[in-house]
């Protein structure tokens, strides 16, 4: 009786085990009024939860009760969350390497970024990027290349663009820093009141579908064409302790759902982004689509390398991620070339 009893104990105690329920939290960096990034973190919680059975909870925090959009690495860092959902870009200025693993000015397209991450050695140096942090990092998807924002003036010159104000993420602020401009790093929540009101003259969001929801052709009319952002790409941080209580199965459960939802996400973008180009186009021929001339083009490419030797200098990882990149570029860019763009400059009307 006391070993069909024991056994009893050991069979429920493995049962008990197997269905623990491990419960994380998560802070995003954009609410759910952002389109398609506010709602990505949900994705990758359903996902999870329904890929463990329900052993895997994330409890999501938008910035409206975290207070902190601009400040989720901390918070994860610091074990107040288990997860944020951000962008490393914001995170510039405690870690300067971290531009990498969203995206450069005139860097890699996404699928050359995805290609360079999963087989150009791009994981391993994030990784070791990340570890002195306490964090591990997942790529959350992109919303693919960014426009170059909306201005309030048209830009003919470089010296249109002395004592500007303008709001740009990431290395691009100090691209456009040394010609002269003013840049912010105004929280997204705050954009529109900001342009608004003259605190701004121009604005570096994201693509079509993600600024006309923000407002922004009501206070300016100039949209031009990306160069600081060939790739946005968002990133999920984990705090490495609290993912290392986790089971192997239940990490694997984790990535996966992240990598699912990034997939799905940069989908979501350009379908959202095609529809709603076409609707500018339509409803809005206010809007004045420009290109910068050569001459700023030529200045902010200069000034680009300027950033970036001036950083490989101070910093060895930041040199070695660099070199890795530009070596990955020279070798996947040709393709680039020859695949996508030569064939739809060829079929193209």
């Amino acid at each position: 009786m006391r070993y069909i009893l024991l056994s009893f104990f050991l069979m429920t105690s493995l049962f008990s085990l197997e269905h623990k329920v491990y419960t994380l939290t998560l802070a995003s960096s954009w609410g759910d009024q952002i389109p398609i990034l506010g709602s990505a973190p949900y994705k990758v919680a359903k996902l999870a939860n329904e890929m463990s059975g329900g052993r895997l909870v994330i409890k999501i925090d938008l910035p409206q009760k975290h207070k902190a959009p601009l400040g989720i690495m901390d918070l994860v860092k610091e074990g107040l969350y288990d997860i944020g959902y951000t962008t490393p870009v914001y995170y510039k200025g405690k870690d300067y390497k971290l531009v990498f693993f969203m995206t450069v000015p005139f860097g890699m397209t996404t699928t050359e970024q995805y290609a360079w991450y999963y087989h150009g050695g791009g994981k391993e140096l994030s990784q070791k990027v990340y570890a002195p942090h306490g964090l591990r990092s997942y790529p959350g998807g992109s919303v693919g290349m960014s426009m170059g924002g909306w201005f309030k003036k048209e830009i003919k010159s470089v010296e249109d663009l002395k004592g500007l104000k303008i709001r740009i993420s990431g290395q691009g602020g100090d691209v456009m820093a040394r010609l002269g401009v003013n840049a912010m790093s105004t929280p997204p929540g705050e954009l529109y009141m900001a342009m608004e009101t003259g605190v701004l003259d121009a604005v570096e969001w994201i693509a079509p579908a993600f600024d006309m929801a923000m407002g922004f052709h009501k206070v300016a009319p100039y949209y031009y064409t990306g160069w600081s952002k060939p790739s946005g790409e968002g990133q999920y941080l984990v705090n490495k302790k609290k993912l290392d209580t986790l089971p192997e199965d239940l990490k694997v459960i984790l990535e996966s759902a992240i990598k699912i939802t990034a997939r799905e996400l940069l989908d979501e973008s350009n379908d959202a982004n095609a529809k709603t180009w076409a609707q500018m186009q339509k409803e809005y021929p206010h809007i004045k689509i420009n290109h910068f001339p050569k001459e700023i083009m030529a200045s902010l490419k200069l000034s680009a390398k300027e950033v970036e030797e001036e950083q490989a200098r101070k910093d060895p990882l930041y040199r070695e991620l660099l070199e890795s990149q530009r070596t990955y570029i020279a070798k996947i860019r040709p393709w680039s070339m020859m695949g996508e763009f030569d064939y739809l400059r060829v079929v193209t009307p």
